[in-house]
């Protein structure tokens, strides 16, 4: 019974962890702040930037 109930909470559990904590980061600007050095990465590889 036991095992059973761990198999379905466990994983709803950390993907509702998981979402908050993009939540949580989205809310602070992290999101846009890692899209910026995606960014300075990808020209710096091609060597435009």
């Amino acid at each position: 019974m036991m095992k059973k109930i761990m198999r379905y909470v466990l994983p709803l559990m950390l993907f509702f962890i998981g979402v908050g904590m993009m939540y949580f980061g989205n809310t602070r600007g992290e999101a846009a702040l890692i899209f910026q050095k995606a960014v300075r990465i990808c020209l710096e590889c091609i060597g435009i930037g």
